[in-house]
């Protein structure tokens, strides 16, 4: 269908790519906020807490693991083995100018990682940070369903198009559906990445 133009010079967009677009919007959401929980340090060693530490090798920054192999051997210690042994050292500067709060050791071709201990008040105020993380997630959904309520609106007016009430109620209840599904999902994410902090 082409796009049609109301006086606002805005394309009125039909409402099955209004929904389309809300839902994409909110699935990047989820997606951000997984990859950013990734990295925030629990009580456990986890190859996922530092496979994304940007690395300055070969003239460029880089994710660790497409530099090396991160392995847990211990419940306590990260084993990185780099691809190259030349970039040891590369990989220890990285880590250790990430700000995780770790120690990076060079031993011979790998690099070890002691996971100290999380202390009390270090695991609420990673708990609070993932609680903020959950609800900036949360604030882009909401964004992403005002956005799509708004195109509706568009749409109902645009009288070329020809849409019911109930089309028009129906998408909005759809829209609806999608943010429920989308916090639920995030609310899951922070519960679950606070029960793996507070694990000891």
């Amino acid at each position: 269908m082409a796009p049609r133009y109301d006086t606002n010079e805005r394309t009125t967009m039909d409402l099955n790519t209004i929904e389309k677009e809300a839902s994409a919007q909110m699935i990047k959401a989820v997606d951000y906020l997984k990859s950013e929980l990734k990295g925030v340090r629990t009580g456990r060693a986890t190859p996922a807490l530092i496979e994304f530490v940007k690395v300055e090798a070969y003239g460029s920054e880089t994710d660790l693991r497409s530099l090396a192999m991160v392995q847990a051997p211990e419940p306590t210690q990260l084993l990185v083995k780099p691809f190259d042994p030349g970039t040891v050292q590369d990989i220890i500067r990285g880590i250790e100018k990430a700000g995780l709060g770790l120690n990076p050791q060079a031993d011979g071709k790998t690099v070890r990682i002691s996971i100290p201990a999380l202390s009390g008040d270090r695991r609420k105020e990673l708990i609070a940070s993932c609680k903020s993380m959950g609800e900036q997630a949360k604030v882009t959904i909401r964004n992403a369903r005002r956005d799509a309520n708004k195109h509706i609106d568009q749409a109902e007016k645009d009288k070329s198009l020809g849409l019911s009430e109930d089309a028009v109620k129906g998408a909005k209840g759809d829209v609806q559906e999608l943010l429920k599904k989308h916090e639920a999902e995030v609310d899951k994410l922070i519960t679950d990445k606070t029960k793996q902090i507070e694990e000891v």
